[in-house]
């Protein structure tokens, strides 16, 4: 479901519909805590304050040489104030997609209704807030604040969803460097130069 597909639906009521959807199934997916996951799945578990530190030192590493010195102060000062902040501190790992957007979407257009989620790849034991940044990413903020809106305690994920979605380009500048995909890297690098 492409987001031109979704502002493509007039009916407010159809658009609600579809968040409802979409959250009621990573609500049942998050539902799974990490515990039960590893126990009955054998799933490692992620720890996603030591993925974000990794995530960090990369950036800096590999990707600093190539971003513009005031984007490389913004980018430290948001990973810092990010990973010493409240809101990463108090998170529950639970069972969670992992690639939550718009490519592993899918819907019927002439019921305008989800059909289908694709691509569990990237499923593991994580933040539940990284499927909602997918969200976000995929479709901007109106749609995911009504989405975070449906999501118990929706609100207290928020500032983690929208961090997350920060560093989507520089994982994909990362992607393309570490696999020698020029495109996905200048893709990504393009907005930091």
């Amino acid at each position: 479901m492409w987001k031109e597909s979704l502002t493509g639906i007039k009916s407010v009521e159809l658009v609600k519909r579809l968040a409802k959807q979409l959250v009621s199934f990573l609500v049942e997916l998050h539902s799974i805590s990490g515990e039960k996951a590893n126990r009955d799945l054998k799933l490692k578990v992620r720890n996603p304050n030591e993925e974000m530190y990794n995530l960090n030192d990369k950036i800096q590493n590999k990707l600093f040489p190539f971003i513009r010195k005031d984007a490389q102060k913004e980018i430290s000062e948001s990973f810092e104030m990010f990973l010493k902040g409240e809101a990463f501190s108090n998170l529950e790992i639970t069972l969670i997609h992992g690639d939550f957007g718009a490519s592993n979407i899918l819907w019927n257009p002439e019921t305008s209704m989800i059909s289908g989620i694709i691509d569990f790849g990237g499923s593991g034991l994580g933040d539940p807030a990284y499927d909602f940044a997918g969200i976000l990413s995929s479709y901007g903020e109106d749609f995911f604040d009504m989405c975070i809106n449906l999501y118990p305690n929706g609100n207290a994920i928020s500032e983690r969803v929208k961090f997350y979605k920060s560093t989507f380009a520089l994982q994909e500048a990362l992607h393309g460097m570490e696999n020698d995909d020029r495109q996905a890297f200048e893709s990504g690098i393009k907005d930091y130069r």
